[in-house]
């Protein structure tokens, strides 16, 4: 009793820095090593900067592209629906670990005020704060956290999803905040082919920390669409800030930013892309991606 009241005082006290997304379908789920079940694991949660291509694209600089799961499991993307995610720093922090009795509603296991937030001097960060918490959000409060999104590549094999398959198809803005975060599904998006596709968790942070990224590996699957439609090639990303009219329109890629190479985009020092309309990406579901 003694030892597990340590482990849980240690992992909610530590300052975290990043955070993933949690759901069934995930790789790493568990850890790196399909034959072991790590219910303490934030080996997915780590974020990507400054490494080569090879290294960051799925995750491979900790082996995560290839740790799937187990056959048959997918993470459910409903046509025109919602699905829910636990966004969290660690998996123990989640229900998919220690039948959820480690939840809250926040990602650290912690409890916060609703109104969470830094001080107003400075950046500002969350981890500004005495006692430093909050640093895995990346954020002042809330309302200004950048946004997540989540891209689909319609191959099954995930040797052949490349940038120029791979569709952002769903936004959530203020995200990363709360645990519990739901993204929209658009409505045409058609089924997967046999044995799924490939989706990614993406998150490009604003300030408060390292200028990094964030890739994450699912196994998905649409459910309940009879849409013939396709989605189009995917065009990079370009920053627009206020100006919508510099924005690239329709199907875009992921945001891969500030790596030794495979970037396709860049930006003025101080400057952040980001899953928002900043760079592009409308609030929500994506439903200009198709042909």
């Amino acid at each position: 009793m003694l030892t597990t009241a340590i482990l849980f005082t240690s992992l909610a006290g530590s300052a975290y820095a990043h955070v993933a997304a949690f759901a069934p379908g995930m790789f790493c789920r568990g850890g790196n090593n399909p034959a072991v079940n790590d219910q303490d694991t934030n080996i997915a949660v780590n974020p990507l900067y400054n490494l080569p291509f090879s290294q960051w694209w799925m995750q491979a600089d900790r082996g995560c592209n290839l740790a799937p799961p187990p056959a048959g499991e997918y993470l459910n993307l409903p046509a025109g629906g919602a699905f829910t995610v636990e966004l969290a720093v660690n998996q123990a922090f989640t229900t998919l670990s220690w039948g959820g009795s480690r939840t809250t509603a926040w990602p650290d296991g912690g409890n916060h005020p609703d109104d969470w937030h830094g001080p107003d001097v400075g950046e500002g960060c969350l981890s500004d704060n005495p006692g430093g918490e909050g640093g895995a959000l990346h954020t002042h409060n809330e309302t200004t956290a950048a946004g997540t999104a989540w891209a689909i590549s319609y191959e099954a094999d995930i040797a052949n999803v490349r940038l120029d398959n791979l569709v952002v198809f769903t936004t959530l803005e203020h995200t990363p905040f709360r645990r519990l975060a739901t993204y929209q599904v658009p409505k045409d998006l058609p089924p997967c082919p046999p044995g799924g596709c490939y989706c990614a968790w993406l998150w490009v942070p604003k300030g408060c920390g390292e200028p990094n990224m964030y890739m994450q590996n699912y196994k998905c699957q649409v459910t309940g669409s009879t849409s013939t439609k396709r989605v189009s090639t995917p065009k990079p990303p370009v920053y627009c800030g206020d100006d919508s009219s510099k924005c690239v329109k329709g199907a875009k890629q992921m945001i891969a930013w500030h790596q030794l190479d495979g970037n396709n985009i860049v930006t003025a020092p101080g400057v952040f892309p980001g899953y928002n309309p900043t760079t592009g990406y409308t609030v929500g579901a994506q439903n200009d991606i198709f042909q």
